[in-house]
């Protein structure tokens, strides 16, 4: 239930049409078969098929509309898929921090920690 109220409210979907909106309004109904699905996943060390599908949209960079050069593309995946996604990275990163397994000198991807601290360290040492 922590996890999709987290979520910011998004009227975008993905293929199944299920808003981040609407997943919070029926978090009290969905929260027991949902943890239950991520705890098998998690045991099983698979995630489920459908919630790997996207949908990929382009995206205006910024100028002439007409270039096709001028677009990125974005993934638009399910909001099930984004609740189970932060449940693992939250799972894993606990993991990782409990056993110390990440070197002190990894600065990228972490909470608390910067560019601007690894160049600190840098230019200390």
């Amino acid at each position: 239930m922590k996890k999709i109220n987290s979520l910011k409210i998004k009227e975008s979907s993905g293929y199944d049409k299920v808003s981040k909106k609407i997943l919070k309004i029926s978090v009290p109904f969905i929260s027991s078969p949902l943890s239950y699905i991520c705890n098998k996943s998690m045991l099983s060390g698979t995630f489920p098929t459908r919630l790997k599908y996207a949908i990929a949209k382009p995206l205006l960079k910024k100028g002439d509309n007409e270039n096709v050069a001028n677009y990125r593309p974005i993934s638009l995946p399910t909001s099930f898929s984004k609740v189970f996604e932060r449940i693992i990275y939250d799972r894993l990163l606990k993991h990782i921090e409990t056993n110390y397994i990440l070197a002190v000198q990894q600065f990228g991807f972490r909470t608390s920690s910067s560019t601007e601290k690894a160049s600190y360290k840098l230019t200390i040492s």
